[in-house]
């Protein structure tokens, strides 16, 4: 919560510096969001489908039931706070949710991850932007920042 009481986690809240200016944000889309649920709950149906088999289990077909259905409440649970995650790229830093800052010199790999982008600093920490369409414009949006 920010100090007026309103809940902020999802988006930047590190004030910009005086010369610092937005050169673009990352929001996370939800067709994106709801496609990587997508093939989660596949992979977890195949999983618990299979390991129903490994074991003998003679009704294998609860596995993908069971996969599907942990997937769907996950998907739905964490749904609204996954989908307002914005993160803010400055001409200094990049700025994500819950407070974080990350100089754009500190930064030493930016790589793509399925629907993610991973920051990696030069000590060692490790962020990601989720959920996003089109992850190779924000790594190079990122890239382009840094030089």
């Amino acid at each position: 919560m920010d100090p007026t009481g309103t809940y902020t986690a999802s988006t930047p809240t590190t004030p910009l510096r005086e010369d610092e200016h937005v050169i673009t944000e990352f929001h996370a889309d939800p067709p994106t969001y709801w496609r990587m649920n997508a093939w989660l709950a596949a992979i977890a149906m195949a999983a618990g489908m299979a390991i129903l088999w490994a074991i003998g289990n003679p009704h294998v077909w609860t596995g993908a039931v069971g996969g599907l259905f942990a997937i769907a409440v996950r998907a739905f649970y964490l749904a609204s706070d996954e989908l307002k995650q914005q993160w803010d790229l400055t001409d200094q830093r990049l700025l994500g949710p819950g407070g974080r800052a990350i100089d754009l010199d500190e930064i030493a790999e930016v790589r793509t991850i399925w629907s993610m982008v991973q920051i990696i600093t030069k000590g060692g920490d490790k962020h990601l932007i989720k959920n996003q369409a089109a992850t190779d414009r924000v790594r190079a949006a990122i890239e382009d920042a840094r030089s």
